[in-house]
């Protein structure tokens, strides 16, 4: 029996771009972000019903659908030259090295507890900064 190759990032937002496509689906060219209100919000509750049931084999697919529909999101944000996935996950990146001080700088945490007044610290901190977004 030959071994599933493994699923790349890459080859989701490529599958996304097809289907958003001319040569795509009708349904998926059609929506917009809004949409994704209910989408977004039907989809995590999936997630959260899986998690509560202890339901792993389905938390993995209700995870893959979340995963779906943010690429979703970020294959529309692409098309309107807004951001695309890549940017949502360097911005990412640099918010967890941020808000860990205790793990990527010299702050100590030694307990759980500890951690959270660190990250809490940091992130009210940014949000008093003025903020980069465009409006």
């Amino acid at each position: 029996m030959a071994k599933k190759s493994k699923t790349t990032l890459e080859d989701l937002v490529g599958l996304m771009a097809h289907m958003r496509s001319e040569r795509g689906c009708p349904w998926d060219r059609k929506q917009k972000f809004k949409d994704f209100l209910k989408h977004l919000k039907d989809e995590s509750d999936e997630v959260l019903q899986a998690i509560k049931k202890e339901d792993y084999e389905n938390l993995r697919e209700e995870l893959g659908d979340l995963l779906w529909n943010i690429v979703f999101l970020c294959q529309m944000a692409k098309e309107q030259k807004r951001f695309d996935i890549y940017d949502v996950m360097s911005e990412v990146k640099d918010k967890i090295v941020r808000r860990h001080p205790h793990v990527f700088g010299k702050v100590k945490a030694n307990t759980p507890e500890e951690v959270m007044v660190h990250y809490r610290r940091v992130k009210n901190k940014e949000k008093l900064l003025p903020s980069k977004r465009k409006k």
